[in-house]
């Protein structure tokens, strides 16, 4: 209770906010840039030798860079729905993008969990919070959790649907696409959704806003920005990167940011704006490289769920801080929460977190926890295999754990475990379960218990169609 007395105090003093009956009166606007498909290395600051993000590394510079921030799931719809409902997939039940089985049928043992591809509208979102604490809400870009995000809390949808990719690219047209309908011919679609958002604040008069710029970018198809070819195709390749329709796609976003910081230092509106960045989960394998961690979008590797993550929080977050604290997209609900000053939904569980905290300055490390990742379906291989379990899947049917430096993977099809040790192992290349069998079984039961807690679906059966032989000729052809 004192600790978030001391809080709000600061808050007040850091905005000049005054505190009467209700909300402060000078909440700080928040501006969330959430990219898609986009890797912990991807950004300049986090090591990228090719793509080029000099605003996204000026922000960084200005705030927080969280060393190990995850994702909640390693694709895009399940992630989302845990970062705006604070919920592991369990709860929400979005396990994968759609609900129909992936992969060829004769590879897969187990019985298909179709799981849901909606959220329920029973789960409050941050943006439902903040529409109810007076904040004008805006989504921009990208959604993939119902048809509709107004429901969930927004009062403008610019782009939001089930798509989880431009229907025709990053040029238009963009059939289906709400508000996007009016594009000219050679609009490209990043700079068009920073438009969106500077239009929005631009039409909000005298309450606190939030901006969820959700872009589908650097999501395929990877379309180059035509200005930008000739800039990166003259470029000399990095060791770590050199794709240059990618390269061409992450500059239209920092150009974007650079433009939205110098808007709102125009309106004079920075100096009470946070801003958070982040992606919904690793980096496309066939495009980008996470290296030294192992695997790719898609995968429970280090590779395929640790994201870029950073918030730049003026007169809270000390310019140039980092911290090696694990942390998750289910702590994104409770930390806009304490941020806005408002409660956290009534009668719904939140997993996550606030990182409050740790932003403040107040503390250095969370309480002790554990991290989770379910995933009870299959995800099909890219033509890119050798940082991945198998050839034929991206991922199987498993549950993760993250406990301090451990990490254990169990494979629902095999009962196989993986133990890592990632304070001296990021790279996941030794599998310690052997040596460490007393932490792999304490993990192992930590995992169990949290998936009978939160009421984890797990495959029932067999899938009739599997067929052993056919696998195992897939997996000596793939392996020729």
């Amino acid at each position: 209770m004192v600790e978030r007395f001391l809080i709000a105090w600061m808050l007040c003093l850091s905005f000049g906010a005054s505190v009467a009956t209700g909300y402060a009166a000078d909440r700080p606007n928040i501006l969330f840039i959430f990219l898609d498909d986009f890797g912990w290395k991807d950004c300049s600051y986090m090591g990228s030798d090719f793509y080029e993000t000099p605003e996204l590394d000026r922000l960084a510079g200005e705030g927080m860079v969280f060393t190990d921030a995850y994702a909640a799931a390693a694709n895009c719809a399940p992630s989302r729905a845990s970062l705006l409902s604070g919920q592991y997939t369990p709860r929400h039940e979005i396990y994968n993008v759609g609900t129909r089985p992936r992969g060829d049928r004769r590879y897969r043992r187990l019985a298909h969990v179709p799981g849901r591809d909606v959220l329920k509208l029973g789960i409050k979102t941050w943006a439902e919070v903040a529409q109810e604490s007076g904040y004008r809400t805006a989504t921009i870009g990208k959604w993939h959790l119902s048809p509709d995000p107004r429901p969930y809390g927004f009062h403008v949808n610019v782009g939001g649907g089930m798509s989880g990719s431009p229907p025709k690219g990053y040029y238009p047209p963009h059939p289906g696409v709400p508000g996007l309908g009016d594009a000219p011919p050679e609009e490209y679609l990043t700079d068009r959704l920073t438009d969106e958002a500077e239009a929005f604040i631009r039409s909000v008069p005298s309450q606190p806003w939030l901006v969820y710029l959700t872009h589908f970018a650097v999501h395929t198809p990877l379309h180059a920005k035509r200005e930008l070819l000739s800039k990166y195709e003259g470029k000399p390749k990095g060791e770590l990167h050199d794709h240059v329709a990618m390269a061409t796609m992450v500059e239209a976003v920092d150009d974007g940011v650079g433009r939205l910081r110098r808007f709102l230092e125009d309106r004079g509106e920075w100096g009470n704006t946070i801003v958070l960045f982040s992606s919904d989960n690793g980096g496309f394998g066939p495009a980008t490289d996470m290296d030294p961690l192992k695997g790719y979008k898609g995968t429970y590797y280090e590779g395929g769920i640790r994201v870029p993550f950073f918030v730049r929080w003026p007169g809270v977050v000390r310019a140039g801080a980092r911290s090696a604290e694990p942390i998750i997209g289910v702590d994104l609900l409770p930390t806009l929460c304490e941020m806005m000053e408002a409660p956290l939904p009534v009668n719904q569980r939140v997993d996550g977190v606030s990182l409050v905290p740790l932003l403040s300055g107040q503390k250095t490390r969370l309480a002790p926890r554990s991290l989770f990742w379910h995933f009870p379906a299959y995800l099909q291989a890219y033509s890119v295999t050798n940082e991945q379990r198998d050839p034929l899947f991206r991922s199987r049917p498993c549950s993760i754990i993250r406990d301090g430096h451990w990490k254990l993977h169990h494979y629902l099809e095999d009962n196989a475990v993986e133990l890592y040790d990632l304070s001296t192992d990021i790279g996941e290349r030794y599998n310690l379960a052997s040596i460490h069998p007393n932490v792999a079984s304490r993990l192992r039961e930590k995992l169990e218990s949290w998936r009978v807690s939160s009421e984890a679906a797990m495959p029932e059966g067999l899938n009739p169609l599997y067929d052993p032989q056919m696998e195992k000729a897939a997996l000596l052809r793939a392996k020729e």
